[in-house]
């Protein structure tokens, strides 16, 4: 095997070009294929920026010419030679005008057929791609994503230092807060029985940040949620997160318009338009059914609770009674695609979001057909048409539940599915909205109490603080979101710097003093000694790529990623460890026995 000894590369293997013809350069990487035509070989070579071809042929000294018959597919080689110009040139590649004639040619490791082709759309499967990710990373197009994926981190780098910003690392080993996702625990051998607790996210020590003056921070932060997993979601993940001083919502969010008009032109040559668009989260819901609605298209809801509440179909007056509501959308102009079979699938696709059914009305070529006529009088029709803003060729899709949350989640994931399957969706169309003036509280069924939406250092809306303790359904967060396409990019808030009104917002979660010491006591003692007005945001780092990329999973957009129950194929982790770690850490297993069938 030879040896990169004396050896220097000069090119990488894509950047050469025809006006190099001549020139005598250097080049390593892997063998995509062999082409042995007899007294010719061609080989194509690959590294991160592409491939050229090297070319061997009857002036080619026989030790390398013998040398280039034995070359395989991943074999890795390093090759001097002669630039010049190919008399069958491709187009297919950027190097496709020249070849490289071969003077020099090391063998510099040898490889097993791999258990994939190392190519583009490969149609392995995704456990196969993962267990050998160091060679599914060798694609080119995965080689493409994680080059921009440092892009994106670079101009991030370059713009929030240019804003004022500074980077600061912040701990990985902290306390546990428990709320929100679970934890990720971490045993202490030096405090026997005591955890740490790696990052859900920075937010108190970024909070703390601010309060020791540094005005503006930012960090490429690694965070961990012990959570069920999708295709957007990671036990690890990464966020562009920030913070600033003397600042209001307006601040952030021009800052933060600034980052993306920057990052979109850089990458994609997108101008942006800014302001960007703002909607309250009252009005995204009851629009979209969602607290991240896609604009590229319509398909709005519409309530028709007023309309039906008195009705004699008890599908929609009993939901209506029940303090719920009955809402619907038009996917208009549309009706021929959905036949009667496809929206039989759209009712059991609603029921996945908790909806019992799904009523609706076809118009299609002057005829009306409806799931739930006969039981509504002509003039009830007639009106839920109208709201609906009816015409021939229309479908209308109805959704009723005593729960508004069942409705707003079944239509707004409705609408969207209706979209893609009818290939609306305009990948190359980049719709911004900030959803803003968020909800302080939500109320949960499992705890049967009121949560922070967000999180509990949330400022409550100015002229809403006063609701913090008195009207918690009706108090409104100075939170906001950015959304991409439907997609949540990253959200923030500006925070409470008072202890007064941290105090009342704690109170308002049921969070006793005790807790309230144990859990967040150094950032409550910290307010004692003067916080300046503050806010900041955290991006999904990994989303961002994800939908800058064009693909549909931030799996694509990271090295080494999780599965679906948050373990390495790779590595095959989480993996048992010996006793002797365990007693060091003053922790006993209880192996659990497998259920029987």
């Amino acid at each position: 095997m030879d040896t990169l000894t004396g050896f220097t590369r000069t090119n990488y293997c894509g950047d050469l070009r025809i006006a190099d013809a001549g020139k005598t350069v250097s080049v390593c990487g892997w063998v995509q294929r062999q082409r042995d035509l007899g007294g010719l070989i061609f080989v194509d070579l690959r590294d991160r920026t592409g491939l050229v071809q090297l070319s061997f042929g009857d002036n080619t000294d026989r030790e390398i010419f013998e040398k280039a018959v034995s070359l395989r597919a991943e074999y890795v080689v390093a090759a001097v030679g002669v630039v010049r110009e190919r008399e069958s040139k491709s187009k297919k590649i950027a190097t496709g005008d020249i070849e490289i004639e071969v003077t020099e040619l090391r063998l510099l490791a040898k490889a097993e057929t791999p258990p994939f082709e190392i190519v583009e759309n490969s149609n392995a499967g995704d456990v196969l791609r993962l267990k050998y990710r160091y060679l599914d990373l060798r694609r080119p197009e995965m080689q493409r994503m994680i080059a921009l994926r440092h892009r994106i981190v670079k101009i991030c780098r370059d713009y929030y230092d240019e804003q004022g910003f500074l980077e600061i690392e912040t701990p990985m080993l902290t306390k546990s807060t428990p709320e929100g996702a679970r934890d990720y625990l971490v045993p202490s051998r030096v405090h026997p029985g005591k955890f740490y607790a790696l990052p859900q996210s920075p937010q108190q020590y970024k909070q703390l940040l601010m309060l020791s003056g540094f005005d503006r921070y930012f960090q490429i932060a690694r965070c961990f949620r012990d959570e069920d997993l999708r295709a957007d979601r990671q036990p690890e993940f990464t966020q562009i997160d920030l913070e600033m001083s003397f600042v209001n919502e307006d601040d952030v969010l021009t800052c933060q318009e600034g980052f993306l008009k920057r990052v979109f032109k850089e990458i994609l040559d997108v101008d942006v338009p800014a302001p960007f668009q703002r909607m309250p989260w009252r009005e995204a819901m009851d629009r979209f059914g969602s607290d991240k609605p896609d604009l590229r298209f319509g398909f709005e809801l519409k309530d028709i609770s007023d309309l039906v509440k008195d009705c004699g179909f008890a599908v929609f007056s009993d939901a209506v009674k029940a303090g719920g509501s009955v809402r619907l959308i038009n996917v208009d102009g549309h009706a021929a695609d959905f036949p009667r079979k496809k929206i039989d699938k759209l009712q059991e696709y609603v029921k996945t979001y908790r909806a019992k059914g799904l009523a609706w009305t076809r118009l299609h070529e002057n005829n009306i057909t409806s799931s739930y006529a006969k039981f509504l009088t002509e003039d009830e029709q007639k009106a839920i048409l109208e709201r609906a803003g009816a015409k021939d060729g229309d479908l209308v899709l109805i959704v009723a539940d005593p729960k508004d949350e069942v409705v707003f989640a079944s239509l707004g994931a409705l609408r969207c599915e209706c979209a893609r399957q009818l290939n609306i969706l305009d990948p190359k169309d980049f719709r911004f909205l900030w959803v803003v003036e968020f909800p302080m509280f939500e109320w949960s069924e499992e705890e049967g109490r009121y949560q922070a939406m967000h999180h509990p250092f949330t400022a409550p809306m100015v002229e809403d603080q006063d609701k913090i303790l008195t009207d918690k359904a009706h108090c409104r967060a100075r939170a906001y979101d950015i959304v991409l396409n439907g997609t949540e990019l990253g959200g923030g808030s500006i925070r409470i710097n008072t202890p007064e009104m941290q105090e009342k917002a704690f109170e308002a979660l049921g969070i006793g003093e005790a807790d309230i010491q144990e859990r967040f006591g150094h950032l409550v003692n910290a307010f004692k000694f003067g916080a300046p007005p503050h806010g900041g945001l955290a991006y999904g780092l990994d989303r961002l790529v994800m939908l800058m990329a064009g693909t549909e999973s931030i799996r694509d957009v990271i090295a080494f990623p999780k599965v679906q129950n948050a373990s390495d194929l790779m590595m095959a982790c989480p993996d048992v460890v010996d006793q002797k770690q365990l007693d060091d850490l003053s922790i006993a297993v209880t192996r659990m026995e497998a259920p029987e069938e």
